[in-house]
């Protein structure tokens, strides 16, 4: 900015010399003319002095008006800068609010990535939970399947119930082992004790030999053969 007043200034101070140019020229014409009518009467003299006067006082008006206008330009020039500055701050500072918001969209794609990598991990163990249970769905089903026909044999062929009551108990109810009364209960109950080992109770009616038969379920682990004696235990009390 302080570079462009000189050049302003230059440019003025020419026009200054042109213009004193112009008036030594204007001098000279009149110092020439002026020796040629030295001769003349002295009221030519005072008309050629009032002329000079005019002269000089037109040429200082019009000097005055160009260096008002060059004041002017230059004015106008450094307002011009002035706007630019303005420009090129406002230019920069939206600059950087871009740039601002592009780093946040980098760091909001980068979360988008992480998150759609961490979806993709939870479907695909999604998916291999899904297939684990379905796989135990299908063994319970295919166990349950069997535990269903090994009740409705053990209901068939020996009148044998199940069912599940308080304290972890299974009941064992056989039916059709009196001919006189076959709807008539003969029961049991098992638990497994904290040893993991068969404990059998609550016998109606009373057998004295139920202790002996849980040992050997216990020995042997063969449950079958565990109901087998204890119905025929059951139907010995029926026919004695």
């Amino acid at each position: 900015m302080a570079g462009l007043r000189p050049a302003g200034e230059a440019l003025s101070y020419k026009m200054v010399d042109d213009e004193l140019a112009l008036f030594d020229k204007s001098i000279n014409e009149f110092w020439n003319k002026f020796k040629s009518t030295v001769n003349d009467t002295s009221c030519q003299m005072v008309g050629l002095r009032e002329a000079y006067k005019d002269s000089i006082k037109a040429f200082a008006e019009k000097l005055s008006v160009k260096l008002k206008e060059e004041e002017r330009m230059v004015e106008m020039f450094l307002e011009y800068q002035n706007q630019i500055c303005r420009q090129n701050k406002l230019i920069q500072e939206k600059k950087e609010n871009l740039l601002k918001l592009i780093a946040e969209v980098k760091d909001k794609n980068q979360e988008v990535e992480a998150l759609t990598a961490n979806i993709q991990d939870l479907k695909e163990e999604y998916a291999r939970k899904k297939e684990t249970i379905s796989t135990a769905n299908k063994a319970n089903e295919e166990r349950l399947k069997r535990l269903q026909k090994s009740a409705d044999l053990y209901k068939d062929r020996l009148g044998l119930e199940i069912r599940k009551i308080y304290g972890d108990k299974l009941q064992f109810i056989f039916t059709d082992i009196d001919p006189k009364h076959p709807d008539h209960p003969f029961m049991f109950s098992l638990c497994l004790n904290e040893a993991r080992d068969y404990e059998v109770s609550d016998s109606a009616p009373h057998l004295e030999c139920l202790a002996e038969f849980q040992e050997k379920v216990r020995q042997t682990n063969n449950f079958s053969a565990f109901l087998a004696n204890v119905r025929k235990a059951f139907t010995a009390l029926v026919y004695n």
